[in-house]
C-alpha cells in the first residue's frame, strides 16, 4: 500500500494539496500512488510563476520512461512558484513525492475551495 499522509488533501486525479498558508498558498504534487504507477520520472513540466490556473484544467505533465501523464490544477489560482529543482532532478517525484518532489505552489483564488478536496481516507478508498 502506498503512503497517504493524513495532513494533506487529494484529488481524484492523484494530486495532493497541502493546507493553505497565511497568504492562501498551497503546495501541490502527485501522490505516491501516481508516481508508482508512472515509473521512473524523467521530465516534469509545470507553469511559470504568475500563470493563472483553473480548477480541473491541464496545467502540465509528468513524463516517465513508461508514459506521459497530465497534471490537473486541483484548485483555481495563480502559480506562486514552481519547483525548479525538478528541472535537473525529476526523479525526486519518485523518491520523495510528498517532500522534495513537490511540483508547484498556487495562491488560491478562493481559500474555501480547498474544502472540496478529498480527505486522506476518501482518497485511500478510491485507490485501495
Amino acid at each position: 500500500m502506498s503512503s497517504i499522509p493524513e495532513e494533506l488533501s487529494y484529488t481524484a486525479e492523484h494530486e495532493w494539496v497541502g493546507a493553505p498558508d497565511e497568504q492562501g498558498v498551497v503546495r501541490i504534487g502527485i501522490t505516491d500512488f501516481a508516481q508508482d504507477a508512472l515509473g521512473d520520472v524523467v521530465y516534469v513540466q509545470v507553469p511559470e510563476a504568475g500563470s493563472a490556473v483553473r480548477a480541473g484544467e491541464v496545467i502540465g505533465e509528468v513524463e516517465s520512461t513508461k508514459s506521459v501523464s497530465d497534471i490537473y490544477a486541483p484548485l483555481a489560482g495563480e502559480v506562486a512558484s514552481r519547483n525548479e529543482t525538478l528541472d535537473a532532478e525529476p526523479g525526486l517525484v519518485n523518491s520523495d513525492p510528498y517532500g522534495e518532489g513537490w511540483l508547484l505552489e498556487v495562491r488560491l483564488e478562493d481559500i474555501s475551495s480547498h474544502d472540496s478536496l478529498l480527505s486522506a481516507a476518501e482518497y485511500e478508498q478510491q485507490v485501495g
